[in-house]
């Protein structure tokens, strides 16, 4: 087994003390106050519902979602806690319309860039690192187009985790937790004000997990220490400032598949397989941030926000890849070092939104910039390190070979991306309103080699619009129709072909999309209907990487979140999907289904509070997916799967403190399946007829032990 330190403990339980009697505890102002903010963490007294009426979309600034032309999921910090979350992919399971496991995340079958569709409170980061659900208040996903709001982007939706923030009231919480085989957690978080008139706010979260996890042998460790610190100057201007440095480290998991030509993806094998994975193989990431944002409000109609943010992050990856060689499951298993070992990405936002009455009707209107300017660094020694052979039957167990020094590295690619964008929501009477918005952006790129030379460089310029129509029968309902055309930076062409490292034209990207929703008080319901077309990529007769088809997704999605009667709270949603690629001018793939998507999503998370229990209750979540294309030529297809997951847990005082006891069981069943399978294009078929396979982790037990002192 792996040896974990113990050291933590202690360590983290005498800092969480020094601050909590260094820093006054939160007294109430008895003053002039900023607008009031709902901050989420402190352990509640009775289970608060899933539902969440409002938030921040871009640019727009804060609106109640029943109020938006979008499809938006959120995910708040309730529902982390409750199901034991540890992560932003598990976050994601929740959400129908986002599949993937481990790779960029992505909505309605569009697969996300690197940087262009992420954000940490409104502003660019890498979506290729890991982050903790520790760290943030609520994830939230705006479903498909948003390059009116947000600048060049692919179709894949915007995804925007936002940071805990101080609280209103003293939050002292320690949490201890399990997790099958031997990994164990444990988690302060921390926050308040303090100084005069409590101008001063904190929120510190600190955290380590370490341990074997459900391979033998195999090791996970996640650390990260996290700190928000914010200023009111006045009752009207506030600096919000956030720190964070998180290390994640796994090793001896099973790697990802592929499949040589004319071999079919088998049977998902037992994910707990030890040589399926190597002892000394995985990911070793290092992700640092700071950044600051500045809000201001002019009155109660006018505000003003600017921030920036710098991320860094190092990477070494020697997770395994088994090529499987023939349908009898014998594999080839090399190690593929990483391609850019580090990322450096400095991005901003700055947002002026207003409300103006004007000739019988009112405005909400914003002018907005948001942009980035972000390098790649490649190791100078890459490229894919042959392990030997083995078979799915009996895998084989590889010594470490010599790896490179990630460190050691050149800075091979800069792309800076900028957008202005303007919009006016304009409401006619309470019935009728419109949204208009706009962006014009700017992408430069250049490629470097090693001797620091410029290989390669890409200018180019885009219009990005959007327009809404809205009705809203009652206050309580909105039905509306948005059209959005959004540019997006072009691929570069892989290695092995005859253009290989020039970057296509930008591509853009449309969508008509018409939705409804319902706001019952307690619950919220939602539905839209949708088509986005986009341009795609494919590797030619003639060795040619170009523009030559387009995908064309068709779909539904169906949303409930909230709380059914006093004591049921659920989140569900339901995706429909029919993504196509047509256009290809090649017989094989003409009309097929993209793959590794389904067609069909369900999730359903079911939360009773028993009412004859103070304080205990219980939840089941569904998880159903439908068999997903293994290839571009749909000969070959990956099961579907249900899974199902149980939980627990009971809130209750000991000693006069809050405690919340907390058990779960992922994978009831311990169903084996594909967890997703990934295309070797982003936005294009790189001439690798099948993706790469990723297995889903087995049954997995985690209980946690969370008090409020």
């Amino acid at each position: 087994m792996t040896s974990r330190s113990r050291y933590t403990l202690p360590t983290l339980a005498l800092v969480s003390t020094g601050i909590g009697t260094a820093l006054p505890a939160h007294a109430q102002d008895n003053e002039a106050q900023l607008a009031p903010i709902v901050i989420t963490g402190v352990m509640p007294v009775t289970w608060p519902s899933y539902q969440v009426k409002q938030t921040v979309v871009g640019p727009l600034g804060e609106k109640k979602l029943l109020d938006t032309p979008y499809s938006i999921d959120v995910i708040p910090q309730s529902l982390a806690q409750n199901q034991q979350l540890r992560s932003v992919q598990e976050a994601f399971t929740y959400i129908p319309s986002v599949q993937g496991w481990n790779i960029r995340p992505q909505t309605r079958g569009m697969q996300a860039g690197v940087v262009q569709n992420t954000r940490i409170d409104g502003m660019n980061i890498a979506a290729t690192t890991d982050y903790p659900i520790e760290q943030f208040d609520r994830i939230e996903v705006l479903n498909g187009l948003a390059g009116a709001l947000y600048g060049p982007a692919s179709p894949a939706g915007t995804f925007n985790y936002v940071l805990k923030r101080p609280t209103d009231e003293p939050l002292r919480e320690f949490t201890l937790g399990y997790e099958s085989n031997d990994l164990w957690t444990e988690h302060i978080d921390l926050g308040g004000h303090f100084g005069n008139d409590d101008r001063f706010g904190y929120r510190l979260n600190l955290l380590n997990q370490d341990g074997e996890g459900y391979v033998s042998d195999s090791r996970l460790r996640r650390r990260l220490a996290s700190l928000a610190f914010d200023i009111r100057f006045t009752p009207d201007t506030r600096l919000e400032t956030n720190l964070s440095t998180y290390h994640y480290l796994d090793t001896g998991f099973p790697g990802t598949f592929a499949l040589a030509k004319n071999v079919l993806l088998p049977a998902a094998p037992n994910p707990a397989t030890v040589g399926l994975g190597q002892s000394w193989a995985g990911d070793n990431n290092v992700t640092n941030m700071m950044g600051a944002t500045l809000k201001h409000d002019f009155n109660s109609d006018w505000h003003l926000s600017a921030g920036v943010l710098r991320e860094t992050n190092d990477r070494a990856s020697t997770v395994p890849t088994l090529t499987l060689t023939n349908n009898k499951g014998a594999y080839k298993e090399t190690t593929a070092t990483t391609t850019y070992s580090l990322d450096q990405i400095i991005s901003n936002t700055i947002a002026l939104n207003g409300h103006v009455a004007l000739a019988g009707t009112t405005h909400d209107v914003f002018v907005s910039t948001t942009g980035f300017y972000w390098n790649r660094y490649t190791p100078y020694q890459t490229g894919a390190i042959t392990l030997g052979t083995g078979n799915l039957s009996n895998p084989a167990i590889f010594a470490e070979p010599p790896l490179p020094d990630f460190s050691d590295r050149y800075r091979s690619v800069g792309t800076f991306q900028q957008a202005i964008s303007v919009g006016d929501t304009i409401s006619f009477n309470e019935h009728w309103s419109t949204l208009l918005a706009a962006s014009q952006s700017w992408i430069h790129a250049e490629n470097y080699n090693a001797a620091g030379a410029v290989k390669s460089k890409y200018s180019a310029d885009g219009f990005s619009p959007t327009a809404s129509l809205m009705y809203k029968p009652l206050a309580n309902m909105t039905a509306y129709v948005t059209y959005a055309d959004s540019l997006q930076q072009g691929d570069i062409a892989p290695s092995g072909t005859v253009n290989a490292g020039d970057e296509l034209a930008p591509y853009r990207s449309k969508q008509w999309e018409l939705g409804y929703k319902v706001d019952l008080g307690s619950a919220t319901l939602g539905a839209a209907l949708y088509r986005i077309e986009r341009p795609y990529a494919m590797v030619s007769a003639d060795n040619v990487y170009a523009e030559q088809g387009e995908q064309v997704n068709r779909g539904i999605e169906l949303s409930a979140t909230g709380a059914v009667t006093r004591d049921i709270n659920i989140y569900a949603g339901l995706s429909l999907l029919d993504p196509r690629l047509h256009n290809t001018g090649v017989a094989a793939t003409e009309g097929t289904q993209i793959l590794g998507l389904s067609r069909v999503v369900f999730d359903a998370l079911v939360d009773y509070s028993v009412p004859t229990v103070a304080g205990l209750g219980f939840n089941v979540d569904l998880n159903y997916a439908s068999r997903r294309a293994a290839n571009y030529s749909n000969s070959d297809y990956a099961d579907g799967y249900t899974v199902v997951n149980l939980g627990a847990r009971y809130l209750t005082k000991i000693a006069g403190k809050a405690v919340a006891l907390r058990v779960g069981v992922d994978n009831v069943a311990n169903r084996h399946y594909w967890a997703n399978i990934t295309p070797a294009g982003q936005n294009g078929y790189t001439g690798t007829d099948s993706g790469t396979a990723t297995l889903a982790a087995p049954r997995t037990v985690r209980a946690s032990i969370q008090v409020d002192l």
